[in-house]
């Protein structure tokens, strides 16, 4: 199972605590993780082995989308900051309306995240 994650700046602590959290689940799964560029960063530094992609401003979000359309990526978590601007928005948007368009659980938050790490 290939597993997306993506963070934006403000909520890339939260996604290492929250992998962290559920090492085992991952572990035993044998997910395969797949992230954009700089919180694969973060992640691999925290002991994850992860398919960095680029930086989502950089297109990171749409590789990811077409993973999705794809039918390569099974589930992607997003902890999005909606407190925040970002310059890539329209492809983050293209990568929830795909995940809608293609049946992909997508999580935008750690209460969400944890209930769809929990079913795998």
């Amino acid at each position: 199972m290939e597993i997306a994650i993506i963070a934006h700046d403000g909520k890339k602590a939260e996604m290492v605590q929250f992998l962290n959290e559920h090492r085992e689940i991952l572990h035993q799964k044998k997910i395969n993780l797949i992230s954009t560029g700089t919180t694969g960063e973060k992640v691999k530094k925290a002991g994850f082995e992860v398919n960095a992609l680029l930086s989502g401003p950089l297109g990171g979000d749409a590789q990811i989308a077409a993973r999705v359309a794809e039918g390569v990526c099974n589930m992607v978590l997003f902890f999005r900051d909606p407190l925040d601007k970002h310059p890539h928005e329209p492809d983050i948007l293209m990568l929830m309306r795909l995940c809608d368009v293609h049946n992909v659980p997508l999580a935008t938050n750690p209460a969400t995240a944890e209930l769809l790490i929990r079913a795998v």
